[in-house]
């Protein structure tokens, strides 16, 4: 196999492999009667700072219009409250003690799962792998930008 064929045959396992865990967190959300993006909203919220619409599309990848929506299905739901940002239009996202509690309650299951799971592998791997595979995101995210997206 040339290098070509190679570099192909392990980008095609890191890209099941991100399905996987992408495809994980979809039927948990599912099971869970939760939107996948909801879902992922509220896990980018559970660190219980504050966010805007914009910093949640752009960390997340979620498109602005996706955000608003969620936003205001929480929003109604009494999960989340808009706090104004100095200087901007913009206003920061906080889950409400209602939206935290839920959040919690949504998490608890995948959080023991997502423990778990990283405790097995650092016990057969390095945990450099987390800065390596974070590393690769970020170079393929600026590859695609650079060549495709823009």
């Amino acid at each position: 196999m040339d290098n070509a064929d190679q570099c192909t045959a392990i980008i095609w396992r890191i890209t099941n492999a991100i399905n996987k865990m992408d495809g994980a967190y979809y039927f948990c959300g599912k099971k869970l009667g939760i939107k996948e993006n909801t879902l992922t909203l509220l896990y980018a919220m559970a660190d219980n700072q504050p966010h805007t619409q914009k910093q949640l599309s752009d960390d997340w990848l979620i498109p602005k219009t996706t955000i608003n929506t969620i936003v205001q299905e929480l929003l109604q739901e009494e999960l989340i409250t808009l706090l104004p940002v100095e200087h901007s239009k913009e206003k920061n996202i906080r889950l409400t003690a209602k939206g935290q509690q839920y959040t919690d309650n949504v998490l608890k299951d995948i959080r023991q799962a997502e423990h778990l799971a990283l405790d097995k592998t650092l016990q057969k791997f390095s945990p450099e792998f987390i800065d390596a595979f974070e590393y690769f995101a970020d170079t393929l995210y600026k590859e695609f930008n650079q060549r495709i997206l823009k």
